[in-house]
């Protein structure tokens, strides 16, 4: 009976291990894992580069007054002024097009092409953000829309 019970409890603690996430704390097989990817990894290629941790993006708009369109031209000198910014702040920059909505004061879903702009850096300082800030605020006005967005490291930020 000792023994059957024994296996039992073997039997349980076997199951609850297995339910465990790998890298769920509390399962005492997580330090093994860490260990085991810790000295598959150490020294490969990908960790000896160096790397940009911090990201900072700016929403281009394509209309003025909130949903006036402006023209092809207009958009791509703005998104050409982002660029340089953003290139004279953290070295280099990347664009990418996408179509944005939202919803006017009459609850009208209002729809414009938008360009994101954006930089990886390694460090963000308060001069860098106070200028992407300083930016953002001259794009609005520049621009004449209610705000600008303004991302950094995935927190978004409307500049009013």
């Amino acid at each position: 009976m000792k023994k059957r019970i024994v296996y039992v409890l073997m039997g349980l603690f076997a199951f609850a291990l297995l339910m465990l996430p790998l890298n769920s704390p509390s399962n005492p097989l997580q330090a093994f894992a860490s260990t085991a990817a810790a000295s598959e990894n150490n020294g490969s290629d990908l960790q000896k580069l160096s790397s940009l941790n911090h990201v900072v993006k700016i929403y281009v708009p394509s209309t003025v007054n909130g949903s006036i369109p402006i023209t092809e031209e207009a958009h791509e000198q703005f998104v050409d002024q982002a660029l340089t910014k953003f290139s004279s702040l953290f070295g280099g920059a990347t664009s990418i097009g996408g179509n944005g909505g939202w919803i006017d004061e009459n609850k009208r879903l209002i729809k414009e092409k938008v360009t994101i702009v954006y930089s990886f850096a390694d460090k963000l300082d308060n001069q860098s953000l106070n200028d992407v800030v300083a930016y953002a605020k001259q794009l609005k006005k520049d621009l004449t829309q209610s705000s600008v967005s303004l991302e950094v490291d995935g927190k978004m930020y409307f500049i009013e």
